[in-house]
């Protein structure tokens, strides 16, 4: 179906068929010639070219009516539809302290388990915007919120262990996320905070953080990865990389605190399978749904009506210098 992208320019059309009339009833009293036998002069018939000749204003009318409609851009849209999907913003804040390199998910750490599942998720979320925050004794924004998938992803596989001095500072990471959303308009604000130690650097309270993110309506979700005691980890020595068995407590009393102060909750994520399926509770947590009408490209038409209307004057042109003159 057609439509005008500038509609108000066919108002037009009314003034150019008012004009029309008129001229052509200025036109209407024809030629007068003296002639001894009239009778004789009634019954000879109009030529063709007489009858093709009160064609040419007509003609013009309909060249300068397809230039109107040329000029208000009809145009054919393409793959218009009804558009379910999620308006939720939502930045992740990863943890990448140097226990994230602890083998308790092998084959892979902790860290590229965790990547592997984030790059899921958020292929599984393409209407919503989606930022990245990493943290160790500092936290930095790795990516701002947004919708392009292959700048979000080629941020997140930039993203290892060492770019941040070691430490956890999970009040900081915690913070920073938050104020990626502190501008957001959407209905839902979500940070998914994944870490697997606990706060030892002293800067911000992660429960002032929490408390930041109730106040500006940001849901914090919280998760603890790693299993519980003793877990392998790579030690790296004078005679290379050995692995040992060491301990990384979570402070999950923590992670639950941020969880329920904001309206989130935590999980205990122990193996790649239990991250997998935290993932997918978050994401059937966060279903704020909308419903918009998008059209993703139009085919113009401005160019057939005019092209058109510029061959109907030059045969309009080129008939009204040869066949159809019109002699004085």
């Amino acid at each position: 179906m057609i439509e005008f992208a500038e509609p108000w320019v066919l108002a037009l059309i009314l003034p150019l068929l008012v004009a029309a009339v008129l001229l052509r009833h200025r036109d209407a009293d024809p030629a007068s010639l003296r002639h001894p036998h009239v009778t004789v002069m009634k019954t000879v018939a109009p030529s063709w070219r007489v009858r093709l000749r009160a064609v040419l204003p007509w003609l013009r009318l309909l060249i300068l009516v397809l230039i109107v409609v040329g000029l208000a851009r009809p145009r054919v849209p393409h793959s218009t539809q009804e558009v379910e999907g999620e308006g939720i913003d939502i930045v992740v804040a990863l943890d990448i302290s140097s226990s994230m390199r602890a083998l308790d998910f092998q084959p892979d750490n902790r860290l590229a388990v965790a990547k592997g599942l984030i790059r899921q998720f958020i292929d599984g979320r393409p209407r919503d915007q989606v930022g990245l925050v990493v943290f160790a004794s500092r936290a930095f924004t790795q990516c701002p919120l947004t919708l392009d998938r292959g700048i979000l992803k080629g941020f997140l596989d930039e993203v290892d262990i060492g770019l941040i001095e070691d430490g956890t500072a999970i009040g900081l990471g915690l913070a920073t996320a938050v104020n990626r959303l502190r501008h957001s308009e959407a209905d839902s604000k979500t940070v998914i905070l994944l870490t697997d130690g606990s706060n030892n650097v002293p800067t911000l309270e992660p429960e002032t953080a929490a408390e930041l993110a109730r106040a500006l309506g940001v849901r914090v979700y919280t998760i603890g990865v790693g299993k519980q005691g003793r877990v392998p980890y790579p030690q790296t020595g004078v005679f290379g990389t050995r692995t040992v068995m060491a301990e990384m407590p979570i402070d999950e009393p923590l992670l639950q605190s941020i969880a329920e102060i904001t309206g989130g909750r935590y999980w205990r994520a122990e193996n790649p399978e239990a991250l997998h399926e935290v993932f997918e509770s978050i994401d059937d947590l966060e279903t704020s749904r909308y419903r918009t009408r998008v059209s993703t490209w139009y085919d113009e038409r401005m160019g057939a009506f005019i092209a058109t209307a510029l061959a109907l004057l030059l045969i309009e042109a080129l008939l009204s210098a040869t066949w159809l003159r019109r002699l004085p």
